[in-house]
């Protein structure tokens, strides 16, 4: 009676894994590589997959901007340790400064906001994000509903990490900081 009692068991064990491939097999497809980045630093590349359903002017900017060459040499301006690393402002590389383009209106979701989550950066007004934007070094559930989240970091975490710290007296600002060698839309990498 046990062994009938575990070969059943194991049968319906064999089942179930066999029946959560395609799930498993789903979470490592390769993202879509019209709405994937390829943020280039000098200890590696940052693979960050875009959320068009979530903040599609957002996404939009970030890859109109990667496509003009915006973002190449752009320093890491504030980096602080355990929160984020925030980059993008191609016009005085010092966090005051954005693009040619108009502000964009907030596109706020109920993503959180966890280690890797890709934000957009923005003043006090909510309808600020123009080119800056962040990446997670930790959870930041505080961030959650109250900036926009425009992807998530899928390979590259650990080349992210090694960016140079900002000092908290400077609230994070990083004196000769690491820089974007290069961001492109993967779908136009050669």
């Amino acid at each position: 009676m046990s062994r009938l009692i575990g070969r059943r068991l194991f049968a319906g064990l064999a089942l179930a894994a066999m029946m959560s491939l395609p799930a498993v097999a789903q979470t490592a497809a390769k993202p879509d590589p019209q709405n994937t980045l390829y943020l280039d630093t000098s200890y590696g590349r940052v693979v960050i997959a875009l959320r068009p359903d979530l903040a599609p002017k957002h996404v939009e900017r970030l890859k109109t901007l990667a496509r003009e060459g915006f973002y190449n040499n752009v320093p890491f301006h504030r980096v602080i340790d355990g929160f984020m690393a925030q980059t993008g402002d191609g016009q005085f590389g010092n966090g005051t400064g954005g693009s040619k383009y108009p502000n964009l209106p907030a596109e706020f979701s109920k993503t959180p906001f966890v280690r890797g989550t890709v934000g957009m950066a923005r003043s006090s007004s909510p309808d600020s994000a123009n080119s800056q934007f962040f990446i997670c070094l930790g959870e930041a559930s505080f961030l959650n509903g109250q900036y926009t989240v425009v992807g998530q970091v899928v390979s590259g975490m650990e080349f992210v990490d090694k960016i140079k710290k900002g000092s908290k007296e400077q609230n994070g600002s990083v004196p000769n900081p690491d820089r974007i060698v290069k961001m492109l839309v993967a779908s136009d990498a050669k």
